[in-house]
Parts: structure tokens; C-alpha cells; sequence
């Protein structure tokens, strides 16, 4: 058979089987909504009870898994000049049987005698039954007044699970980061330079023209939109993650839509339905509960942040204080399982994305900081059908993790084409290879997600493919 055919038949195959994947139209079983991917490189660790064996945490993302009650520390070296970030990441397979607000994931981080440096951190699900990726960060802030936990030295962050007798039993993945944020020249800002209000929430985008998008599965495959209104497939009980830049004195007003419901008749009550939440570059929330009942009228999720400024970490509420840096900020669009009522085969997901504000002139580290500028992070606005071509890869990567090397194979030449088509369509924030530095500058090709290697060094940086 010519060469020719084989490669044709391959990609006749995987084109077959990405029908088949979860978010497309007639996929119903609750079973086939894809689970978070972590982030390809990321160390595996395996966290204990207490600090005399705690495992060392570096710059970078890692892996483990956390059983039910189960408290988990990790050991960290801290220098006397650098705010340290770390976050986690609870991901529990779709599916799961979890109990809102009874199922919980703290993160804290203390010195040795064991005092807090900061607020200890709680998420926990707001989707009735639905698991969904929940997670927040804790920082070791040099900034700011008072003297705690400014010294160098050994660090502990500590992560709990708290879990109902009544729900799942399963150790649930997370994954954890720690990155590493430089001090700046001069006399840092003590209060942001505008009020951050959030009381007046400007309209949504009314954009007649739709681009199209694909979520990722989490933080390292997110989906790339910039202001304008998307669109895109959401199966019930599926969380999809878009991310999108910011620099100083940027804004996000965001709307998620769904539509009225196809089935007639059906008057079901469905509470948190869909969820818009949204994080900061160092996987920080900005807002974590943010869901809206369904009645099979349409349901809107709306969301208006403060502007990114360096002096909202010394402001008073949370939702500000969170959009202190730029970079890539993540919208976590979550649809709850029971809404399979109304969409039994999944449902169109309107994004509506708008960036406000003028760019503003940022603080000046001090030091070597690779990757902190405030420029777009991706060099650029997205395009339509960069965004299209990104997504289907990454379906295309799905498949070949659940048939073999064979079918990737025969795809070689023409996702190679494709990906330098689509290079940085689809990306987290980060510069390749410097590891735990948060990354905002414009940002090369980067190698296909299955030949990279990993050694611990993974950032937040642009998802690869």
C-alpha cells in the first residue's frame, strides 16, 4: 500500500476518534469527560505526616495524591529576598462522589516553630455532587510590614484534604507549584494606584462574530482567547480552563453563557449549574465560587476583576489582592453534572471576554528576573483558526495516549505542519527552562507536549501544543 494511504488512513482514524472524545456532539456518558492533565515534566513527590521527613520542594510544578483527612507536608528553602507562591492543585476524576462544602483543600505555609506566614488557604466544591479541579496558593510575602517569616531558612508548606464520610474514598491527584517572585528596585507601593472598585460591572461583549476555542483540561493545556466573544463545547460534569494575558492596569469583564435548553417540557431546577472562576498566574484565586442556577432559559456567569496592580497585595479584599502581577490569568468554566437534564449530548458554551483598561508601566525587579516584563506574554492576539487547528491537536494527543505511538506516527509530518501553524495558540504562563520564575514576555515555538522531557524544572509557563 502506498505510504500515501497509510498516513491517510491514520489520520482518518484519529479524525474518527476525536468525534468520540468528550465535548463533542453525541458523546453523552459521564465516564468520558477528560480528567486535569498535569503538566508534562512535573517531579513526582510524595509528600509525609510531618516535618522530619519532609520532602524538598523546588521551583516548579510537582505531583502526588492525597487520601481522605490526610494532612501532607513539604519542606522549602527560602532566601531572605524573594516572595515565594505555592499552590495546589486538587483534581479528583470526574465522577468522584463529592459533598459541597464538606469536601475541602487547604494550604498554608509556616516556619519551622510552626507559626503561619500568611492566611491559610480553603477551597472546596460549589457544584452539588460535581468534582471539579478546586485549589488556591499561599505566599511568603518579603513585602509588606511586620517581620514574620522574613529570614531565610527552612519553610513548610502544609496541604490538607477534608473529606465526608460520605463521599468518595479515592486518594484524589494534586498537583503543586512553587514559583519565586524578585523584589523590585526602590521603595515598593504600599496601596494600589486605583480603588479596584467592582461595583459598577460594565455590559458583556455583544460581538456578532464567534471564534472558535477548546478548553483545556486544566492550567497546562488552557485554551488562548483575548477580548472578544468565543465559542466552544461543554459536556455535563466537565470543567474547561481558557487563559488569557493581562498586563499593569488590565482588567477582565467576563461572561459565561449558556443557551436555552433543546428539550422541550423539561423544567428541572439546577442549582450552581455553570461556573466562571478565575485565577492568577501563580494559580492564585481571584474568585472560586463564582456559579448560577438553570431553568432551561439560558444562565449567564458574569465576572468583573480589579486591575492588575502590584499594590493590590497590600489591599483589603481578596478578589483585589489576587491581580497583583500580570501574565496569564486562567478562567475555570465548570458545568454541573445534573444539567445533563437539559443537554444529555453537551451544550454550546458562549466565552464573552473583554480586557479593559490601558496598559500602565510596571515595577522594576531588582536583579536577574528572567521572564518579568509587562508585555503580552504571547506576542500577540490569538487567530481563529490557530485556535481551531491548537485544540484539535490536542484531542489528537488524547488519542494517542489511548492507542499507541503507531497512530502518532503516521501523523508525524502532518502535526508538525500543523503545530508550527498553531505555536503558542495554546500555552500557560512561563519561559521554557527557568524553572519556578512566573513569565510574561513574548515567548518562542515551543517542542511538541510528547517529546519533552521532565526533570522537576517545569514552570508556569505556555502550555506545549
Amino acid at each position: 500500500m502506498p505510504r500515501g494511504t497509510h498516513t491517510g488512513i491514520a489520520a482518518a482514524a484519529a479524525l474518527a476518534m476525536v468525534a468520540l472524545l468528550p465535548g463533542t456532539v453525541g458523546v453523552a456518558s459521564a465516564e468520558d469527560v477528560p480528567a486535569y492533565e498535569t503538566a508534562p515534566g512535573a517531579t513526582p513527590i510524595s509528600g509525609k505526616p510531618g516535618t522530619d521527613e519532609a520532602p524538598r520542594l523546588e521551583p516548579g510544578l510537582h505531583t502526588d495524591r492525597i487520601e481522605r483527612n490526610e494532612e501532607k507536608f513539604y519542606e522549602v528553602k527560602l532566601d531572605a529576598k524573594s516572595s515565594a507562591y505555592f499552590s495546589v492543585v486538587a483534581a479528583p476524576k470526574p465522577g468522584t462522589k463529592v459533598e459541597e462544602y464538606k469536601d475541602r483543600l487547604t494550604v498554608k505555609v509556616q516556619d519551622a516553630s510552626g507559626s503561619p506566614c500568611s492566611a491559610e488557604r480553603t477551597q472546596s466544591f460549589h457544584a452539588g455532587g460535581t468534582a471539579y479541579p478546586i485549589g488556591d496558593y499561599v505566599s511568603r510575602d518579603i513585602g509588606g510590614t511586620g517581620t514574620q517569616c522574613k529570614a531565610a531558612g527552612l519553610y513548610y508548606v502544609v496541604v490538607t484534604r477534608e473529606g465526608s464520610p460520605t463521599s468518595g474514598p479515592a486518594e484524589w491527584p494534586i498537583e503543586l507549584g512553587y514559583v519565586q517572585e524578585p523584589p523590585i528596585k526602590g521603595t515598593a507601593p504600599t496601596a494600589p494606584r486605583t480603588d479596584g472598585s467592582r461595583t459598577t460591572t460594565p455590559p458583556p461583549r455583544t460581538d456578532t462574530d464567534k471564534r472558535q476555542v477548546r478548553g483545556g483540561t486544566g492550567f497546562n493545556d488552557a485554551g488562548r482567547v483575548d477580548t472578544g466573544v468565543w465559542r466552544d463545547r461543554i459536556m455535563p460534569g466537565e470543567t474547561r480552563f481558557y487563559r488569557v494575558p493581562l498586563t499593569w492596569g488590565q482588567r477582565l469583564n467576563l461572561t459565561a453563557d449558556l443557551p436555552n435548553a433543546a428539550k422541550p417540557g423539561t423544567t428541572r431546577f439546577v442549582a450552581n449549574a455553570l461556573g466562571l472562576n478565575v485565577f492568577n498566574p501563580a494559580r492564585g484565586v481571584v474568585i472560586s465560587d463564582n456559579f448560577v442556577m438553570y431553568e432551561g432559559q439560558g444562565a449567564q456567569a458574569k465576572e468583573f476583576t480589579a486591575p492588575v496592580d502590584y499594590g493590590n497585595r497590600f489591599g483589603i479584599t481578596e478578589p483585589a489582592k489576587a491581580m497583583r502581577f500580570p501574565g496569564w490569568y486562567y478562567l475555570e468554566v465548570t458545568l454541573n453534572a445534573e444539567a445533563r437534564a437539559y443537554f444529555p449530548k453537551g451544550t454550546d458554551l458562549t466565552l464573552r471576554v473583554d480586557v479593559q483598561g490601558a496598559a500602565k508601566a510596571g515595577p522594576t525587579y531588582a536583579g536577574p528576573a528572567p521572564g518579568f516584563t509587562d508585555t503580552d506574554p504571547d506576542g500577540g492576539m490569538a487567530s481563529d483558526p490557530q485556535e481551531a487547528e491548537s485544540g484539535t491537536l490536542r484531542v489528537v494527543a488524547y488519542v494517542g495516549i489511548g492507542t499507541g505511538v503507531l497512530l502518532l506516527t503516521g501523523l508525524g509530518a502532518w502535526t508538525l505542519v500543523a503545530r508550527r501553524k498553531a505555536a503558542g495558540a495554546a500555552a500557560v504562563p512561563g519561559t521554557p527552562g527557568t524553572a519556578g520564575s512566573l513569565s510574561y514576555e513574548a515567548q518562542q515555538p515551543t517542542q511538541p507536549r510528547q517529546h519533552q522531557q521532565g526533570n522537576g524544572s517545569q514552570q508556569f509557563g505556555p502550555p506545549h501544543g
